[in-house]
């Protein structure tokens, strides 16, 4: 294996020649769209890999920004098909996001997705900065799914997932885009919000979504009317439904 293919097993390998034979790569997808859930995955290469390397067939394994959905389609088919690799894949929905802060959701289904792991992780090299909920030892790395193979296949796991649960949430309110954007605030969806209204798996808290909040000066707002409620998904003046929960979509149903 060429240096270039060692140096992104570096971080993996140096656990495993400690002894710390259990080694997770952990990252997100969906923190910043204005809909649909934050998903994450853990992947965890088997330690014998510290030997002899990274197979042939995943060369090329990146950050999944950096991929074609072609190739993130074909490296997602390798990581879930090989039994040596265990991974673990967590949602949680756009409600949950509004209740908790999109922050503390990511952190969730990261522990969620390395609680799926069997054996149990030892060690989690995670994307980005420190995670203080993380419930395993963590190596934080930024930028971490273009420096680490483990992380990087955790990226590509959790961005497919994400973008399969937006093409079926793309066919369960249409209208949206949801199929092309995956939820991230585009000109095309800024104008189907103002027409449509919010979904119910749009995100509340965020802006422009987040309500606009007039209590805070009652006193210089005498006289002023309230704004009007943005109309639900149905067409504008729909009154909105007694519960407008989503069908939530099981990552287990799209691999």
């Amino acid at each position: 294996m060429s240096r270039k293919f060692w140096n992104r097993l570096a971080f993996e390998r140096e656990l495993w020649l400690r002894g710390i034979l259990c080694v997770a790569g952990v990252d997100e997808a969906g923190c910043g769209p204005l809909a649909g859930p934050v998903v994450a995955a853990a992947v965890q290469f088997p330690c014998i890999w510290a030997d002899a390397g990274l197979p042939s067939k995943f060369r090329g394994l990146n950050d999944s920004k950096q991929l074609t959905e072609e190739e993130r389609e074909k490296f997602h088919a390798l990581i879930t098909g090989r039994e040596d690799i265990r991974y673990g894949i967590s949602v949680v929905d756009a409600e949950v996001i509004d209740q908790i802060n999109i922050l503390q959701a990511a952190h969730r289904a990261m522990n969620q997705a390395l609680e799926q792991l069997d054996p149990a992780p030892q060690h989690a090299l995670v994307d980005g900065r420190p995670v203080k909920s993380m419930r395993v030892p963590h190596t934080p790395l930024v930028k971490g799914d273009a420096r680490s193979y483990s992380i990087a296949a955790a990226s590509v796991l959790a961005k497919v997932t994400r973008d399969r649960i937006m093409m079926e949430y793309d066919r369960q309110y249409p209208g949206y885009g949801f199929g092309e954007h995956k939820g991230y605030g585009t000109p095309q969806h800024l104008a189907a919000i103002h027409l449509l209204g919010p979904s119910p798996i749009h995100r509340r808290s965020f802006s422009p979504l987040r309500p606009v909040e007039l209590e805070l000066f009652p006193e210089e707002l005498e006289g002023v009317a309230p704004p009007k409620a943005a109309p639900s998904h149905g067409g504008p003046g729909t009154e909105p439904p007694v519960s407008a929960e989503p069908d939530l979509i099981s990552p287990a149903a799209l691999t």
